[in-house]
């Protein structure tokens, strides 16, 4: 079976490069971006060898894992294009629940829970099953925004900062491209629903309903200090708003996030 389009986002005009194997997916939609694609377009392998995640870290997909990027060209500032990644969380988590039906079914209380954690990964039972990184730049007067998708389908790395998962030791035993249909079909739908990020108080909404580690101990490694405090909720922009003990609201708009009694460890 080969990747394909949903149904939902052949119907929306969506394009499909797919590769047996490539460097990075997001690179591939920023180049083609540069050359003058339009979009929207799904760039997808079952095989990457030199993606980045966060913090410039290696984001290497092993045979067999999904790593996937769509190609969005938008007239909107590169601040709105920030919080386009909750809507991509979003996707995820619905995907991943799409295709963990039968295995819902089969585990029963045992079964995969999936929560989002800020700003735009998506977790099951704590740990990180898939990363979502977004990039931008300017295309004439418009913003190509590429938004990369990775997930841990049959092997997850190790010794990451937040432990990692795949479906497959889930118990979720599914294809990539199969798991690739029901994503891009989510990112329609969700998409939609942010509205060139007009709709982001009902992203925003959703997201809270799903989200990891909601009214509890948090530390957020900034690259420059930790903020250690209550995780309260996100604001209108997507900053995540820790309490700190004095009672202050700080707004955070980019960090490591570490809850529980890992935040202790974060906050080493």
């Amino acid at each position: 079976m080969g990747f394909a389009l949903g149904p939902r986002a052949l119907s929306a005009g969506y394009k499909l490069a797919a590769f047996e194997r490539t460097g990075s997916t997001n690179t591939d939609a920023i180049e083609r971006a540069r050359a003058g694609e339009p979009g929207p377009m799904w760039f997808v392998t079952s095989d990457q060898t030199a993606g980045r995640g966060r913090r410039q870290r290696a984001w290497i997909a092993p045979k067999g894992n999904l790593a996937a990027s769509v190609l969005e060209v938008l007239d909107i500032a590169p601040a709105v294009a920030a919080t386009i990644g909750f809507a991509a969380g979003l996707s995820g988590e619905a995907a991943l629940e799409k295709v963990s039906l039968e295995a819902a079914l089969r585990l029963g209380p045992d079964r995969p829970r999936y929560a989002l954690k800020w700003p735009n990964d998506v977790l099951a039972g704590g740990k990180k099953l898939v990363g979502i990184g977004l990039e931008a730049e300017a295309v004439g007067d418009r913003l190509a925004v590429v938004v990369g998708i990775g997930t841990n389908v049959v092997a997850a790395p190790e010794g990451t900062p937040t432990p990692a998962v795949s479906l497959a030791a889930l118990g979720v035993q599914i294809s990539a491209e199969e798991l690739f249909s029901a994503l891009s079909d989510a990112w329609v739908e969700f998409l939609g629903i942010w509205d060139n990020g007009r709709g982001f108080a009902e992203i925003r909404k959703l997201w809270l309903e799903r989200a990891c580690g909601l009214g509890e101990r948090v530390a957020i490694n900034t690259g420059t200090m930790t903020l250690e405090g209550i995780f309260d909720t996100i604001d209108d922009t997507g900053c995540l708003i820790v309490r700190t003990a004095d009672g202050r609201r700080l707004p955070v708009a980019a960090g490591e996030v570490f809850f529980g009694s890992a935040a202790s460890v974060g906050a080493a």
